[in-house]
């Protein structure tokens, strides 16, 4: 059974007790469609800037994660940079570059609308519901979101949890 991915694509530059790694391939769309791919086919719907090339796309690919989805804009890709301590479950942005996540409208490919399991990555909640607006009768939805979301759109995700299935937040962003 596939699984319809819709969010984010990214490069992290991350630090952690353990390690820093500089603008390493991330986002929660990439994280999840590796992550499904050893269980079920992927298809994966994000945009990614034109500095993101076939090495990039490589490790998607290697797990046979559909890319038709990924689109390329004009511009550079999604960048994130952080820091974690030892609670590996909070992490202290350092800087946010949006590029051209910031103009991302998805477009479901009309071939994967019915696609039975939909995963709707961390990305505005708004955005979330409009991919929703274009999937027929998944029969799993569940989303993922974080603080900032929770934060600057509470409406616009209270109205998106009465449509999923399942939530994926850390024990921070239940306090929030």
């Amino acid at each position: 059974m596939s699984i319809l991915v819709v969010g984010s694509v990214a490069f992290d530059t991350v630090s952690t007790p353990a390690g820093e790694v500089t603008e390493a391939l991330g986002g929660s769309a990439t994280h999840f469609s590796v992550s499904a791919s050893f269980w079920s086919p992927v298809r994966l719907v994000a945009v990614v800037g034109e500095d993101f090339t076939s090495a990039h796309r490589k490790p998607l690919l290697d797990r046979k994660v559909d890319i038709a989805g990924l689109t390329t804009a004009k511009g550079r890709t999604f960048r994130w940079s952080g820091v974690y301590g030892d609670d590996l479950n909070s992490a202290r942005t350092l800087d946010t570059q949006l590029n051209v996540f910031a103009d991302f409208k998805p477009d479901v490919p009309l071939a994967w609308r019915d696609t039975p399991l939909l995963f709707l990555a961390n990305i505005d909640p708004e955005l979330q519901w409009d991919v929703l607006e274009q999937v027929r009768g998944a029969k799993m939805i569940a989303a993922d979101t974080m603080n900032y979301w929770i934060d600057s759109k509470p409406d616009a995700l209270k109205k998106l949890l009465g449509r999923v299935d399942v939530l994926l937040i850390n024990d921070g962003e239940i306090r929030l």
